[in-house]
């Protein structure tokens, strides 16, 4: 598929019904994501920060970001949404070069938040955030084809302001960041499926939630609350991660149990070798036995 058909795809998937958005943090596991039949990829800011020894929270800089998402990209023939945290820069200039980039980089959408990494604010003001906004969206523009830009809101992930008034705060912003030419709302943090359902009738964007496994609302509640997109952030890479801790404990204590269901190598060597999406399971057959 070319990227053209890759932003249209992505844009249909926004239209009507629920879809699922797995995060990859690097080449590997966005192969492994496409591979499974997902329809899209997104990425994480936290587990593309931790394979590369920093802690998540924009300790990356716009390079580093960029230069992952692209090895994501070229792992699978499947839409690329960025995460690009708040987009590497203070200023609205800041976050157009980091649309920019991603866009030449080969994805189709991006995160943009509005958390406050400096200063005593928690969040951006509105303003300031729809200039951010409208830079990014001019920036995309101007670049030509679709491109979703999910505007993301820590109002409930920071917990800003009395619980009770957070409802509201995420439907202001939400009108205003659609003005600025947002395409989807994502509100993180949130597990009351009761404000999610809420939200995803009010919101005047389609909203995106975050799963939270075993502490929130299921993908099927999620689903029937009318929720559009649903990703699960750094959930996979955290998997992963426990997957080493645990196996490495039980080999060190003489098991190697955890280690035998492991993704076998001809497999990964396909993988790597033709993006995951125009894979299938007879050339995957066809790579041998493990090396």
């Amino acid at each position: 598929m070319t990227k053209h058909d890759h932003a249209m795809r992505f844009h249909t998937l926004h239209q009507h019904g629920t879809f699922v958005l797995p995060n990859a943090w690097d080449a590997g596991s966005a192969a492994l994501i496409a591979s499974a039949g997902a329809a899209a990829v997104a990425t994480t800011s936290s587990g593309v920060s931790w394979s590369l020894g920093v802690p998540d929270g924009e300790h990356l800089g716009r390079n580093d970001m960029v230069a992952a998402i692209a090895r994501i990209v070229r792992a699978v023939d499947l839409p690329v949404s960025a995460d690009v945290e708040g987009g590497y820069g203070p200023d609205p200039s800041d976050v157009a070069a980091t649309i920019e980039a991603v866009i030449e980089a080969g994805a189709v959408g991006a995160n943009v938040e509005d958390r406050l990494r400096a200063g005593g604010e928690l969040l951006w003001a509105i303003d300031a955030q729809c200039e951010r906004l409208a830079a990014a969206r001019a920036a995309a523009d101007r670049c030509g084809g679709r491109f979703i830009l999910n505007a993301r809101t820590d109002v409930f992930l920071a917990a800003v302001g009395a619980p009770q008034d957070r409802e509201a705060t995420v439907l202001e912003r939400a009108e205003h960041y659609r003005r600025a030419g947002a395409d989807c709302l994502f509100v993180p943090g949130l597990v009351d499926v009761e404000v999610i359902a809420r939200l995803a009738q009010r919101s005047p964007l389609p909203l995106n939630a975050m799963l939270a496994p075993g502490q929130g609302p299921t993908i099927a509640q999620l689903r029937e609350a009318g929720v559009r997109r649903i990703s699960v952030g750094q959930a996979i890479a955290s998997a992963a991660y426990g997957v080493v801790r645990i196996a490495t404990r039980q080999l060190l204590a003489g098991d190697d149990r955890a280690l035998r269901d492991g993704v076998r190598h001809p497999e990964m060597q396909q993988l790597m070798a033709t993006p995951a999406g125009r894979a299938d399971d007879r050339s995957l057959a066809a790579a041998g036995k493990d090396a």
